[in-house]
């Protein structure tokens, strides 16, 4: 592309798209530098103007991150390096033949090959090249904000993969936000499906705030989370207590099982607008040395920065007392607790683990967590509102039905009573009718009651 169709594409830019304004932006000052190197062009690198009205040209997913973060001209430089691929697979190497046909691999250039991805993949030394050019001072500056003291680094937006051994720090992959780059593009992020590189499922459910029936203490302690995960930022920020606070939060949700632990961390993410994913413990633990902590630190890296409730269900299991060191298999399993202690210290969001009885877990993570939630058995007054709230609304109950004298004779979990109202609604649309007769719930009961090894 020549030089005056170059100033005619900036000159259109305040008409594209956030993101298709920034693109060209970052490939004409790229282009400026290697013609530079080249010796084919000038020694100013392209400093397009950047307005206001073109950063918050639009609605999108893009232009509502330059609207919040407000980066300056080097960090949108920053930022589109390591989304270009992502954008145009072959864009640095189709940018390189443009400003110098023929041209072979410059080490002033940086940059890999995938093993899939088979184009051009940015490096730190790209990252050098670009923002730096041969200014040792400016290098030595740029080296050390790309190793963690540029906001959008230290934020986790872009990043260096670590060098492989033995090469300068600088040569690693430059790298964006999976998750920041799909929503950029396609406007939402997709769940991640769980794998042994992301040990979680999201959780989500139909139900709302007031379908939740807890005892006032226990309401009392949800809606103290609520407000944190709401107005923690504030009160770190706005009113400048991250330096005397920790980062995030931590809750243990402790009672038998039934009684709403999962259903109350799923319904808290939901109406704060936050994800919510429960870990499944058993892709995370492996009796293979080491294999834990480095499927917790995959889980933890990917969550980092997102405003993700982590859900640890069952959380004895690995958070459980650590042990008296017997031999190498106690060492290293007490290495994993000592490894989760600094992971939940050090996580920014909110961390939920649900344990049924609450002196199974180990002392030092008990100190850690700011609210501990009892989830005892619901009474009998509590115990009638859930049979109320969860019946069918399309049924009716047969004549003689005493809501309350259920309720009040048998000491039911909130999860097993919607386990009889399930069995019961299904019994009655075997029958094709919508009425739901006393003997299915005394079967029903009894089904459950059985379960846990109960008399009637």
């Amino acid at each position: 592309m020549e030089k005056s169709q170059r100033a005619e594409v900036v000159s259109l830019v305040p008409e594209r798209s956030s993101i298709e304004s920034a693109y060209r932006r970052f490939e004409a000052a790229l282009e400026s530098r290697l013609r530079t190197l080249f010796g084919t062009g000038s020694n100013e690198l392209a400093q397009p103007p950047l307005t206001e009205s073109w950063i918050g040209a639009d609605e999108t997913a893009f232009g509502d991150f330059l609207r919040d973060f407000n980066p300056d001209r080097d960090a949108q430089l920053l930022l589109m390096l390591a989304l270009a691929p992502s954008l145009k697979p072959e864009f640095f190497d189709s940018l390189l033949q443009l400003a110098h046909p023929g041209a072979g691999e410059f080490p002033q250039f940086g940059g890999v090959r995938g093993k899939q991805h088979r184009g051009f993949l940015p490096t730190g030394d790209t990252a050098l090249f670009l923002l730096a050019g041969d200014d040792l001072e400016a290098r030595m500056r740029w080296q050390k904000l790309l190793a963690g003291d540029h906001p959008l680094v230290h934020n986790r937006v872009v990043y260096l993969e670590d060098a492989v051994e033995g090469d300068p720090p600088m040569s690693g992959r430059l790298m964006i936000d999976a998750d920041l780059a799909e929503r950029f593009i396609n406007g939402k992020v997709r769940a991640p499906r769980a794998s042994l590189k992301f040990p979680a499922q999201k959780l989500e459910s139909g139900m709302e705030w007031d379908d939740l029936v807890l005892p006032p203490r226990t309401l009392t302690e949800i809606r103290e989370l609520k407000n944190w995960v709401r107005n923690g930022n504030v009160l770190l920020d706005e009113w400048k207590m991250r330096s005397k606070l920790r980062p995030g939060c931590r809750a243990l949700f402790f009672g038998p099982p039934g009684t709403g632990k999962t259903m109350t961390a799923t319904v808290l993410g939901k109406v704060t607008g936050r994800e919510v994913y429960k870990v499944d413990l058993s892709m995370v633990v492996s009796k293979f040395i080491g294999e834990t902590e480095k499927n917790l630190a995959g889980l933890f890296d990917r969550a980092e920065h997102k405003d993700w409730i982590l859900f640890f269900d069952e959380a004895d299991a690995l958070f459980g007392k650590r042990t008296q060191v017997r031999d190498a298999h106690d060492r290293y399993a007490n290495q994993e607790v000592s490894f989760l202690l600094q992971r939940i210290e050090t996580f920014a969001g909110l961390i939920i683990l649900a344990s049924n009885l609450a002196g199974n877990v180990d002392e030092a993570f008990a100190r850690r967590f700011e609210h501990l939630v009892h989830f005892p058995m619901p009474r009998q007054s509590e115990r009638l509102l859930i049979w109320k709230k969860g019946l069918p609304p399309v049924a009716a109950l047969e004549s003689g039905i005493d809501l309350a004298q259920i309720a009040n004779r048998y000491e039911l979990s909130g999860g097993m009573i919607m386990n009889v109202i399930r069995y019961v609604s299904l019994q009655a649309i075997s029958r094709n009718e919508r009425v739901l007769r006393l003997q299915d719930f005394l079967d029903g009961i009894r089904r459950e009651n059985t379960k846990e090894n109960k008399l009637e």
